[in-house]
């Protein structure tokens, strides 16, 4: 399996944000283009992007889906998108503007039968769950509540209901520009049987390479390439 370099354009307030540890009041970079900053990951090379409805995920309801709607119909690459998905309809309406594949969180832990009835439906290769995790617990309700379970405990347990691939962020060092926890990413590669794909530390391509070889299918990156601590053409041409 290629690894993948995975851009994230996470909207709040109809633009396209960075946050420090997914909070809502502490931005790290703002921009008033969501879609001109799609178009241009994917003109650097992009083969998936990574779209947020951060509004979604702090509300627990879809906020920017017609934002969300204009970039997948101006961006002919596959999309993962996530953000506020806590009911079958509001699934289905992302599937139905195009989304390649959703990103359940709260609603994946707290909705058994919401997540199986999704893979069941439209293919457990479509549905992604994100593993938020902070301090080794996993985190809901858009980061703000600790579900009280461990990384290891959920990703078997949703492996084992058929999701098709997991996004893990770990919160502690998202948005910090320090660096990843590579024996995190590494440990969960080894639990489960079913794609990774890291987010969370990215500063560096050293820091690409060092969640490659975890094993970890890809990775989202977000600050660092806002910041330019990176650009996506340099890491598509290093990362192979």
């Amino acid at each position: 399996m290629k690894f993948e370099v995975i851009p994230a354009v996470d909207i709040k307030d109809g633009k396209c944000v960075q946050l420090i540890q997914g909070m809502p009041n502490n931005v790290s970079w703002i921009g008033n283009d969501p879609i001109g900053m799609a178009v241009r990951w994917v003109e650097d090379g992009a083969k998936t992007l990574h779209l947020i409805d951060l509004d979604g995920a702090l509300e627990g309801e879809l906020r920017n889906s017609a934002l969300i709607e204009r970039i997948i119909e101006r961006c002919p690459v596959k999309t993962q998108v996530g953000g506020g998905i806590r009911s079958y309809d509001s699934a289905k309406a992302l599937f139905d503007i195009g989304a390649d594949r959703i990103i359940l969180g709260t609603a994946a832990i707290k909705d058994v039968s919401l997540l199986q009835k999704l893979s069941s439906e439209y293919g457990s290769e479509r549905i992604m769950v994100s593993l938020d995790a902070k301090k080794g617990e996993v985190m809901i309700e858009g980061w703000k509540k600790s579900s009280g379970l461990k990384i290891m405990d959920v990703g078997l347990d949703l492996q084992k209901l058929g999701v098709g691939s997991i996004l893990f962020t770990n919160i502690d060092v998202e948005g910090l520009l320090g660096g990843v926890n590579q024996l995190l990413i590494r440990e969960l590669v080894g639990t489960v049987d079913i794609p990774v794909i890291a987010s969370g530390g990215v500063s560096s391509i050293e820091d690409l390479v060092e969640i490659k070889n975890t094993g970890a299918a890809g990775a989202v990156v977000g600050t660092a390439l806002y910041k330019g601590n990176l650009t996506l053409k340099e890491a598509m041409k290093v990362i192979k």
